[in-house]
């Protein structure tokens, strides 16, 4: 593993990001909890990526390309991997919905707190992990 000054930059950037929840949290803007969860989960996803020497796709659920390169990834990430893509792939799923919405659905209307600490708990999962895992690793 190799985590160069571009990875620490994502890690960073997704620790920001991370405390950008509360404060979304904090003003009621769920759904924007929810975008932003997902932005900071595709970051930490591709700064484990670049770790490893995988070009990251222009995608935004990067969740099959870890799943590709297992055997590559630091052993706490393989252990918490399968969670680890089905939280990438539900927040992927959210990120055009809770940005832009529809005509038959408003994102401020739809989106709870729940929806808002699901988001939530499941960055800080994807945060703890890979910062654990490249400390050890990298």
């Amino acid at each position: 593993m190799k985590v160069d000054r571009l990875t620490l930059s994502y890690l960073e950037k997704a620790r920001i990001r991370f405390k950008a929840l509360g404060f979304y949290r904090e003003n009621h803007a769920y759904s924007d909890v929810v975008r932003e969860a997902q932005e900071m989960v595709e970051l930490l996803l591709k700064a484990v990526l670049r770790a490893i020497g995988v070009e990251a796709p222009k995608i935004h659920d990067v969740g099959r390309m870890l799943e590709k390169h297992r055997e590559f990834l630091p052993p706490l990430l393989q252990e918490r991997l399968e969670k680890i893509k089905r939280i990438s792939k539900r927040l992927r799923k959210e990120r055009e919905l809770s940005f832009y919405g529809a005509e038959d659905f408003v994102p401020t209307e739809e989106y709870g707190l729940e929806d808002a600490e699901m988001a939530i708990e499941d960055a800080e999962f994807v945060l703890e992990t890979v910062e654990e895992a490249l400390k050890k690793n990298g």
